[in-house]
């Protein structure tokens, strides 16, 4: 796969290039991040910086800033709604990396090892509460209810997810449930507040939340991919996490869905029983391929793509338009 896009002959990222141009917005936005994770107990902007400050791509509130503006308005009522929609994304990593027991996090010893589980809890539970405040200090009950449906619905999908962990007779399904509630939910939040903070019509909320939800699914399922095909340097993980950790990605349960009775042996001691050896993942990246089971999960992510393009073609023509088309193949083709 291919980082950047391939645009006019010219090789371009269009997630920096939506960086630069809202830089000003996100710098304001970053303000309120700082701003609001600050606390009288150390510990707390501590933890909490470690994670924010480590050099995540800001993409949901970007998102939210970017749909805000493609519909015109030009206040600063975005800037604390955006970082309401980073932090509850950055508790869900703390929450995550607890549960998985991860030990990298964007190229970084991930903060439970750092500062211990029960501090990423509560931090996490403290990022979830400043959102709300942020949320209610804007005054709309709308985003109000778009934002804790969405947190809502992130918490179902981790017991969803962890229900599902070692299960190998997962299907797609129950994996499009698991991602459409863990990822895209806040892509579609993050997205359908821009056209509401705007005034903007419910036709125009209702494309901006399909735009979100299937960026966000085919952005999942693209992130699924890279675990049995990148480095860990482009990841900034540990390539296999998925696998160590039992869980039941589109590659994995294309592979099992054509797999024998031997294979099926294997994913069942590897996954299901967690009963792993050294040589496993390269095994398991092998039956992978044996099956083309990366090439139909890049089809998977194209068809939610696909879709995405659909939803943003109902957006007024502007520069930021095209951005946010972009970067819908961008989160197919990136390898990072």
């Amino acid at each position: 796969m291919q980082q950047q896009v391939k645009k006019d002959n010219l090789d371009i990222n269009p997630l920096k290039e939506l960086t630069t141009l809202l830089h000003d917005d996100m710098e304001e936005v970053n303000k309120h991040i700082i701003e609001n994770m600050q606390s009288d107990i150390a510990l707390i902007p501590k933890l909490a910086g470690y994670l924010i400050n480590s050099g995540g791509k800001r993409i949901r509130p970007l998102l939210t800033l970017a749909t805000t503006r493609l519909y015109g308005y030009e206040g600063s009522r975005p800037y604390g709604l955006s970082a309401a929609v980073e932090f509850i994304h950055t508790a869900t990593l703390l929450h995550d990396d607890v549960v998985d027991k991860s030990e990298k996090r964007r190229g970084k010893i991930a903060a439970n090892l750092v500062f211990g589980n029960k501090a990423s809890v509560l931090v996490g539970d403290f990022l979830f509460s400043k959102s709300f405040q942020l949320m209610t200090k804007d005054g709309s009950i709308e985003i109000l209810d778009i934002l804790s449906n969405a947190s809502a619905i992130i918490a179902q999908g981790e017991v969803l997810q962890l229900s599902a962990t070692n299960n190998i007779n997962i299907t797609l399904e129950q994996y499009y449930e698991i991602i459409g509630s863990k990822t895209a939910a806040l892509f579609a939040a993050a997205t359908q507040i821009g056209p509401v903070i705007a005034g903007a019509d419910k036709q125009a909320a209702k494309a901006m939340y399909d735009y979100g939800y299937y960026l966000g699914m085919a952005f999942q399922i693209a992130d699924d991919i890279l675990d049995y095909n990148s480095s860990k340097e482009a990841m900034g993980k540990n390539i296999g996490d998925d696998f160590r950790e039992g869980k039941l990605t589109a590659p994995v349960i294309i592979a099992l869905s054509k797999a024998n009775e031997e294979e099926r042996k294997f994913w069942k001691r590897t996954l299901q029983n967690l009963n792993q050896q050294d040589d496993d993942l390269e095994k398991a990246i092998k039956l992978i391929n044996k099956h083309n089971a990366l090439q139909e999960t890049i089809k998977l992510a194209r068809n939610f793509a696909d879709k995405a393009i659909d939803a943003i073609e109902k957006a007024p023509n502007h520069k930021l338009k095209s951005l946010l088309k972009d970067i819908i193949n961008y989160t197919i083709e990136r390898n990072s």
